[in-house]
């Protein structure tokens, strides 16, 4: 028999410690992972690192997860191909408005600055770096971000990351609830027009043909695409109410037609007033449909349209509330305050929660989901009303007396 001599490793190979080598210019470790489904432990290699610190840092944190049954494959995609990805996958789950809403920020404010990055290589502290380098210069011209946009970039990657971590399991762990987010002030701390503001404006749009829009977001504090989807059938005038089922929207120029933003149905009262403006617009619209005879657009039943019959666009509405405000200016000595249409729906809520109206009654006219959105909208106003709520305990105990 011919004599067997050992084998001697060749010189220069890669040589394996302690879970760690060398592999040309990068290193590269390996764990074994026991198989959930099996129970059998199978090596795990994970090249790349540049510095044997590096790659031992991973290492060990590698193990802790496999010991914990935490451990996630490395994986290259990038954050801006897990994006596409997370965007594609909720398209069926969101209105399309949010969808787009997400998309705008998405492509706007975090993949020019971290899209390129690997998403598992994504730490708290690069996440609070893109919030500093929006607030600083994210915006138009080089001009900051406003806390409440860092906010929704915030909202949305921590949806999409939370994603990662539970659906997808691409990371072990949300870095983006760890990162630092600039403070912001209060969502609703401008100034709110005062109910003889509002009349004030309401005078002015009286002679609009749209008046009763004015009308009705104010005295119901309805959203705008909730009253752009209004159809006849929706309004009862015998015993004053508004059943609001839907929303309206245009995006990229086609009109969506969806639920309300809670997702729920809901019915609001209305006052007379209110109904015999409802009634006069009614009769303006048949009297339009008649003037322009076989041409008439409408196909809907809106409610509010346009002299043709055709719906809305959104955008008509809050524009011509500019107009009418800047008529009413050019006429008055007295200004009127620069107010969005949304605002209608702030001073609906802000003068009933001061009329000691309940938080959620209120909350329930408004359509959110639940009351504890209210008082944090609205908590400057529930807090005015703290502030008095011992003077009105010591009235009603002295008027007992």
């Amino acid at each position: 028999m011919p004599e067997t001599r050992p084998k001697t490793p060749r010189k220069n190979a890669p040589r394996l410690r302690d879970g760690v080598m060398k592999r040309g210019n990068t290193w590269s470790y390996v764990i074994r992972v026991k198989d959930p489904e099996t129970g059998i432990s199978k090596p795990r290699w994970v090249g790349g690192f540049a510095t044997e610190q590096d790659v031992k840092a991973a290492r060990d944190e590698a193990r802790v997860n496999a010991r914990k049954g935490q451990y996630i494959d490395r994986n290259s995609i990038t954050l801006a191909a897990y994006l596409d990805q997370w965007l594609e996958a909720h398209a069926v789950e969101v209105k399309p408005k949010t969808l787009q809403d997400y998309r705008h920020l998405i492509n706007r404010h975090v993949r020019p600055h971290i899209g390129d990055l690997r998403l598992q290589a994504i730490t708290p502290a690069r996440i609070t770096k893109l919030y500093r380098e929006l607030t600083a210069s994210g915006g138009r011209d080089g001009a900051g971000l406003s806390p409440r946009t860092v906010e929704y970039v915030h909202a949305v990657l921590r949806k999409a990351f939370r994603d990662a971590v539970v659906v997808d399991q691409l990371l072990p762990s949300n870095p983006v609830e760890r990162a630092k987010r600039p403070r912001k002030g209060h969502s609703e701390s401008g100034q709110v027009w005062t109910p003889a503001q509002l009349r004030t404006f309401l005078d002015t749009a009286r002679q609009h043909r749209l008046f009763a829009f004015y009308r009705l977001a104010a005295y119901t504090g309805a959203r705008r695409g909730e009253l752009l989807n209004l159809r006849w059938h929706d309004i009862n005038l015998d015993p004053g109410e508004v059943s609001i089922t839907g929303s309206a929207a245009v995006i990229t120029g086609q009109r969506i037609e969806g639920t309300t933003k809670s997702g729920r149905s809901r019915t609001v009262s209305i006052d007379a007033d209110t109904v015999e403006v409802l009634r006069d617009h009614r009769k303006r619209q048949a009297g339009e449909e008649l003037k322009v005879g076989p041409e008439w657009r409408g196909i809907g039943d809106y409610v509010f349209s346009t002299a043709w019959g055709e719906p809305i666009h959104p955008d008509t509405v809050s524009s011509l509330m500019t107009t009418l405000i800047n008529i009413h200016n050019d006429q008055r000595d007295e200004a009127l305050p620069h107010a969005r249409l949304h605002d209608l729906r702030h001073v609906h809520a802000t003068t009933l929660l001061l009329a000691g109206v309940p938080v959620h009654v209120v909350a329930a006219r408004l359509g959110h989901a639940d009351p504890s959105i209210t008082l944090r909208v609205y908590a400057h106003v529930i807090s005015d009303q703290l502030t008095e709520a011992a003077d009105i305990f010591a009235r009603a105990i002295a008027a007992t007396v």
